[in-house]
């Protein structure tokens, strides 16, 4: 894997990160504001922010997903590889 594609995957999956757990730390915020205990809000706020960002942050989530696939893509074909050259080393 290139490093600038390291890099992108590492930062798209950082903000990915960083943006679901945003939006719950909203939800928890706007809920403790309306007098809900904070034990609550955070509950709920996990409930419901986790599903929502699924949908917000759609793109962000398509990327991720990409650059992982490609990932996962090279390592099978460098396991592969290293298979058949321990094969031919037999």
């Amino acid at each position: 894997m290139a490093v600038s594609e390291r890099q992108t995957l590492g930062r798209d999956l950082a903000l990915y990160i960083l943006a679901r757990f945003g939006l719950i730390a909203v939800v928890a915020a706007v809920l403790v504001w309306a007098q809900v205990p904070l034990l609550v809000a955070v509950a709920v706020g996990i409930v419901v922010g986790l599903p929502v960002g699924l949908l917000a942050f759609r793109g962000l989530n398509a990327r991720v997903t990409a650059g992982l696939a490609a990932r996962n893509e090279r390592r099978a074909q460098e396991r592969a590889k290293l298979r058949a050259e321990l094969r031919e080393a037999e």
